[in-house]
């Protein structure tokens, strides 16, 4: 079988990343997260992931997100007849396949030539689609023909924008699709200065932009804006079935505040 080629620079190349931390993770003897579809399209890709040099501990963490943001999703899915979820920055993630949506409208978005690269392994059906679009170039929005609130993923992108672009999203997000859960990840400010030190972060040349100490200050965004959780990797419940050295880790990240809100899980009611 002939493998695809991948060919992605900057923020896209960080797609890879959590893509082959779902793929290891469901070949372990007790996986954090299984995901056949992470494993098939990394049988199917032609890209180097050693270059990446992703240490184990990133593997690890990147599987505990994704698992949490299913949960998120599926804990809406359960509360909605006819849910509309849009995954922001979906990369090659199959997170709409993972979690069974058989309700309502899911709707995966990323850059134009992301989504033409998903398009190899995915295909849209009646109440899957995809949009290809940058997240701040808000003309996506007129593809999305549903109304009312939504689920809103986004996973591994938001370090990405400004705090500004960050804020105007939201806000934009709020006023399309006024009653939104939005979950994603966080960097804190100092994280967000040091992670360019990241072996994978300086392969793909990625520029991280935005981090955050206090949650708290994006209810000060708008009106109706509040925190519905905020989700530290330290709290994951599969911590007690890793390696005693990985155990040790997070106990010991646990207890220093500044290491345990390093990165963590931000769950928002608009």
């Amino acid at each position: 079988m002939d493998r695809e080629r991948i060919s992605l620079k900057g923020e896209r190349e960080t797609l890879l990343i959590p893509l082959l931390s779902k793929a290891r993770e469901s070949g372990r003897r007790e996986p954090i997260i299984v995901d056949p579809y992470a494993q098939e399209i990394l049988s199917r890709i032609d890209y180097d992931f050693s270059g990446l040099k992703t240490p184990r501990q990133s593997l690890v963490t990147l599987a505990m997100r994704a698992k949490r943001l299913d949960w998120y999703v599926r804990d809406y899915l359960e509360r909605y007849d006819r849910p509309t979820v849009l995954h922001l920055g979906c990369g090659l993630d199959g997170r709409y396949f993972r979690v069974g949506c058989k309700r309502g409208v899911w709707y995966d978005l990323d850059f134009p030539d992301v989504i033409d690269i998903r398009r190899r392994f995915f295909e849209e059906s009646d109440n899957y689609r995809m949009i290809g679009s940058s997240v701040t170039d808000l003309r996506w929005f007129d593809a999305v023909t549903e109304e009312g609130p939504a689920c809103i993923v986004a996973e591994g992108l938001l370090m990405y924008l400004t705090e500004g672009e960050v804020r105007h999203l939201l806000l934009s997000l709020q006023e399309r699709f006024p009653g939104s859960e939005v979950a994603f990840d966080a960097y804190s400010t100092l994280t967000a200065r040091s992670v360019r030190n990241h072996p994978s972060v300086r392969k793909t040349g990625a520029r991280v932009q935005w981090g955050i100490d206090d949650a708290n200050r994006i209810e000060g965004w708008g009106v109706n804006i509040h925190i519905m959780e905020e989700w530290c990797f330290t709290e994951s419940r599969d911590i007690s079935d890793l390696d005693l050295w990985f155990r040790l880790l997070f106990r010991l990240m646990g207890s220093i505040k500044a290491a345990r809100k390093a990165h963590r899980l931000i769950r928002v009611h608009l």
